[in-house]
């Protein structure tokens, strides 16, 4: 085997966000910028040593050649076996059901989720550890430590492997197996949900629904278990093919990029059910006929019915959430007497307690719910959830959503999104909010007094390690809150998030429009922030 040494200088913009290294795909392209960063990757995680690793990503541009590159740098720093999707696919959530499965040391997946593709679009690597999950905040930072002081990679001088037939080949020393990309995923799911039930549902004449891949990652994997598997028309799953580009659109299920979808779901020709999910298949939007219901919505129904959904009927050790998701799903938890955590957003920070065995289900209002099947979120889950729920209780998603609101009340919810702002600019604000959290208890803001406000920190209760500067809480008396923080899942200048959200006990005004109940909160966070005058914006670019 003939491994080459390859000079190079290291990068210093190679830090990680969120969910791993998202850049544009210009940067990506640059000189050595991909090598040396999977070569931090193998360095900080100790190289090969025989073990396994698990390779695929969400068919977006620039995702076949990075595979071919990893391919050879895996061999050549000693991995035993690798595991690839077929064409180089493999959704999120089923990546780590193949890391869990096959044992192996991690996994690289090559995604930028939610973002556009395409050679003007944006392209990402995350390392999975063994667990299935996202690295750790400790380890994310010691690759970006390494990466600062890449001299050289290593690559075995191998021709590209064939990654469109299943089988196993060799790539020097190591045993390359291109695999099905949904059969393992596939079967996973037949062990939590009762198949034969939701068959019955997806071939009743009465019974219609429509789910939007986005032409991202979830395509091959909804076709195969809802239309073949479970018998749904053809023609069910729409948008079904993964393309480099998700066809010229942006693959973010929510209001404002899935309009297409919203507005079929609110005209005259909606059917029951309807769902979305992104680029690399660990979103999902869940849609009733002339409803859209909240991923925190989502996530506290899910908890709540969690009972008639075969792999959950043993009941939840408990939940989690991230912080600025609301706090339906507290509710849920108080009543089923069960634990609820509230976490920094990001995933990796369920993985400790999904591991602990402290919670079984965990989700964000960014579109993302999961529970302990695997460590990552997971779109088709969690509509495959929702027609469980669906087929059990024999009510369309707007009476199920009402039930709850009128068991457990109502939260008005809303997240405000100003993208691509300055970044400096953006820093400052959040700066000045820091410095005004100590002195608002006491202080009238949207009809009501602050009691509390903070920058949200975190220390896992399982390894202690603590997480700061999460972004900014103001809880107020009537049970309202306001947080701000600023997303690190985007490529260009930076994304401002607020979230508002405002209890309503009284069912008779659960039916008002959330836009006007929280109106007033809108306003407030504006003005306490100085957005206009900080940021040069009036109004947000995204609503949901």
């Amino acid at each position: 085997m003939n491994v080459l040494t390859m000079p190079a200088r290291p990068y210093d913009d190679q830090r990680p966000g969120t969910s791993g290294l998202r850049k544009p795909v210009a940067i990506f392209r640059q000189p050595h910028y991909l090598e040396n960063y999977l070569q931090a990757i193998f360095e900080t995680v100790g190289g090969g040593a025989n073990r396994t690793l698990v390779i695929g990503g969400d068919g977006r541009f620039f995702n076949r050649e990075a595979i071919q590159t990893a391919s050879r740098m895996a061999a050549a720093n000693g991995y035993k076996h690798l595991v690839v999707g077929r064409a180089g696919l493999l959704s999120t959530p089923a990546a780590s059901h193949l890391i869990r499965k096959r044992g192996a040391s991690g996994g690289l997946i090559f995604s930028a989720s939610h973002n556009p593709g395409g050679p003007e679009g944006d392209f990402g690597i995350k390392y999975n550890s063994a667990n299935g999950g996202p690295a750790s905040e400790t380890l994310s930072r010691a690759i970006y430590a390494r990466s600062k002081r890449i001299v050289a990679y290593r690559l075995v001088d191998e021709p590209d492997i064939d990654i469109d037939r299943l089988g196993k080949v060799s790539l020097g020393e190591t045993e390359v197996e291109v695999v099905d990309p949904v059969s393992d995923y596939a079967e996973l799911m037949e062990t939590l949900f009762d198949f034969e039930r939701l068959a019955e549902l997806l071939t009743s004449t009465s019974f219609k629904m429509r789910f939007d891949a986005m032409h991202a990652i979830t395509g091959p994997y909804a076709r195969a278990i809802l239309e073949e598997r479970l018998g749904a028309p053809v023609g069910t799953v729409i948008n079904g093919k993964p393309l480099p580009d998700f066809g010229g659109a942006k693959p973010d299920p929510n209001l404002g990029r899935s309009r297409n979808l919203v507005d079929f779901m609110f005209g005259q020709d909606a059917v029951n059910f309807a769902a979305a999910s992104d680029g690399d298949g660990d979103r999902n939007m869940i849609l009733g006929r002339k409803i859209f219901v909240t991923p925190s919505d989502s996530l506290a129904v899910l908890a709540a019915n969690a009972h008639v959904v075969p792999g959950y009927s043993g009941g939840l050790a408990g939940v989690a959430r991230s912080m600025p998701t609301s706090r339906a799903l507290d509710r849920v938890a108080q009543e089923l007497g069960v634990p609820c955590f509230e976490t920094p957003t990001g995933w990796k920070f369920f993985g400790n307690l999904l591991d602990a065995g402290r919670i079984t289900l965990c989700g964000e209002e960014s579109f993302g719910a999961g529970s302990d099947h695997v460590r990552e979120k997971d779109g088709l889950w969690a509509v495959l959830f929702w027609l469980t729920i669906i087929a059990v209780r024999g009510m369309p998603v707007h009476r199920i959503i009402k039930d709850h609101w009128d068991r457990y009340g109502r939260h008005f919810y809303a997240r405000h999104d100003y993208e691509a702002v300055d970044a400096a600019a953006a820093n400052s604000l959040m700066d000045a909010l820091r410095d005004q959290v100590g002195d608002m208890a006491g202080k009238r803001l949207a009809g009501s007094i602050v009691s509390m406000a903070d920058d949200f920190s975190y220390t896992d209760p399982v390894d202690r390690s603590v997480a700061e500067r999460q972004g900014i809480r103001v809880l107020l008396e009537d049970g309202s809150r306001i947080v701000y923080r600023l997303s690190g899942t985007g490529t260009g200048g930076a994304t401002l998030r607020i979230y508002l959200e405002r209890y309503e006990a009284r069912a008779w005004l659960h039916d008002k429009d959330a836009r006007k109940v929280l109106n007033d909160l809108s306003f407030a966070a504006g003005s306490l922030a100085e957005i206009p005058a900080r940021l040069g914006r009036e109004r947000p670019s995204l609503v949901t």
